[in-house]
């Protein structure tokens, strides 16, 4: 991991972190990892956020809902990243307003805001003007009875 920065522990002993990136001219890019204990290091795809989501959903649909709202409006107001490694935006995430979602699913809802905030920091860095993480979201939480559609999403497709 010498070439990983830790940006931050979760509760649960889960760490997030952060190398140098190849996306963009951006010398500010970075690349977002996570290391859960006893487990190699893994870089988080969107797919992975939304198959979880569905997880919660099928346990608490309004809930799941509400966060994903406050995911959207989380993503909505970061900034891109003006240095490396980068900087947590938001450190008031409302985790246990969401607390019973981490019954259910792979992620609990701290490791879920700390991923999704790096990734969108990630893409306002690479393409300023990007929203693709934005509308996968938005996608979920609009059309979530379309599976197909929004796992299409999730994957670029």
């Amino acid at each position: 991991m010498a070439d990983k920065v830790l940006i931050k522990t979760t509760s649960d002993n889960v760490q997030i972190l952060v190398s140098k990136g190849s996306k963009s001219e951006s010398p500010h890019d970075f690349r977002v990892h996570y290391k859960e204990p006893g487990k190699r290091t893994r870089t988080p795809k969107h797919i992975h956020i939304i198959i979880d989501l569905y997880m919660k959903l099928s346990k608490n649909q309004e809930l799941t809902l509400k966060f994903v709202d406050y995911l959207i409006s989380m993503m909505q107001s970061l900034t891109p990243e003006t240095k490396f490694p980068p900087s947590v935006q938001i450190s008031n995430h409302p985790f246990s307003d969401f607390s019973e979602l981490n019954q259910y699913g792979e992620y609990n809802v701290e490791f879920i805001c700390a991923v999704t905030e790096l990734i969108m920091m990630q893409e306002k860095t690479n393409y300023p003007n990007g929203n693709l993480n934005v509308k996968v979201f938005k996608m979920f939480r609009n059309n979530h009875k379309d599976i197909f559609a929004v796992v299409g999403a999730a994957t670029f497709r």
